[in-house]
């Protein structure tokens, strides 16, 4: 189904547009395993001719190499909203010889990722980053994996080096420069999104994994404080590595949040699946619909690796879900009651 537009959501107070379903370009840096220079040029076509207009990659993703691909097919477009990230520096490491499996990539580039928040980490991250795109600008920089899912008892260190150090300053400069339009954070977790709205006007936030039909808890502070804040949140990990797209009866080890399911998360999404099937609805397309009800979400990334998954993509999106099978969710304690729930003619609709 090829079409010149999907619907689009207002980004924070901006003036940039998003389309409701966008392309995560993680995939395009080999995430896993090796995706050929034309299979990745062919997914992100595929992408843009079905109508998707935002764009996510990050230089971590394949150390350099999602950026340099998304840049190719990018490059003479002024219509897709692109964004990266910042927070990681990429170094040369003469010692990489293969794509041999590296922090999740199997990836030729002789970099190595070296975690930096300061005022001067920010700029040579966003300059590197506009040189590997090859483009003349990017509309969105999130500060990348910030928090204590990643840091640990680095944390605080590392948010000192971002609100201490310069960091927030450099992205406020570029922002008021008119340099890059919007900034915010790209993270996984709650807390630190919190912690850092109180330090600066974020614009987005590119929350992985904590929205999800699996979780509500950012219902309880942090989509109140995007609303209050005019800050939208783009949803990223709407399947929780995979549990939601996949279901529990293919025979394959399941996958929660980068790890092995554990058995009350099963045992929760079979209970999913048994509402699903009666009402003749896919668990995926429940699972990648269910964010963008709420108000303040504007965009759901999902991952799609190969022109089919964008085809498989556009059709769970367009899924008619009935609203019987949302209030039966909520009934058997599987959704919160102050969950918004998409309406029945929202699918494809403006």
């Amino acid at each position: 189904m090829a079409q010149d537009k999907l619907p689009s959501r207002r980004l924070g107070r901006t003036a940039l547009t998003v389309s409701e379903l966008g392309f995560g370009a993680a995939a395009l840096g080999n995430l896993y395993h090796p995706v050929s220079d034309d299979m990745a040029r062919q997914t992100l076509n595929a992408a843009l001719e079905v109508g998707i207009r935002h764009v996510d990659t990050a230089p971590y993703y394949g150390f350099g190499l999602s950026e340099r691909r998304v840049g190719e097919v990018l490059r003479g477009r002024s219509d897709v909203v692109l964004s990266t990230k910042v927070g990681r520096v990429l170094e040369p490491d003469d010692s990489v010889r293969d794509d041999a499996l590296r922090s999740g990539f199997r990836s030729l580039m002789p970099f190595r990722p070296v975690f930096d928040y300061s005022h001067d980490g920010v700029m040579r991250s966003w300059e590197a980053s506009l040189q590997r795109l090859g483009l003349a600008r990017i509309q969105v920089l999130y500060v990348h994996d910030i928090g204590a899912m990643t840091h640990g008892d680095q944390h605080d260190a590392m948010v000192d080096q971002l609100v201490k150090g310069g960091g927030l300053r450099a992205l406020e400069a570029l922002r008021a420069e008119g340099a890059i339009d919007a900034f915010g954070l790209g993270v996984n977790e709650i807390a630190v999104c919190l912690e850092l709205m109180a330090e600066v006007r974020l614009d987005a936030l590119l929350l992985a994994g904590r929205y999800t039909l699996l979780e509500h808890d950012a219902l309880d502070h942090l989509l109140p404080a995007c609303v209050q804040a005019q800050t939208s949140v783009i949803v990223g990990g709407p399947y929780n590595s995979g549990i939601l797209a996949a279901g529990t009866r293919g025979g394959v080890p399941l996958n929660y949040n980068y790890a092995p399911a554990p058995s009350q998360i099963v045992d929760r999404v079979a209970r999913i699946e048994r509402i699903c099937d009666s009402h003749g609805v896919s668990l995926a397309a429940a699972a990648l619909q269910f964010p963008l009800a709420h108000r303040q979400v504007a965009c759901v990334i999902p991952g799609m690796g190969r022109p089919e998954h964008v085809a498989s993509s556009l059709a769970l999106y367009g899924e008619i879900i009935p609203s019987a099978f949302w209030r039966d969710l909520k009934a058997e304690g599987l959704l919160r009651d102050d969950a918004p729930t998409p309406a029945l003619d929202q699918a494809l609709t403006s």
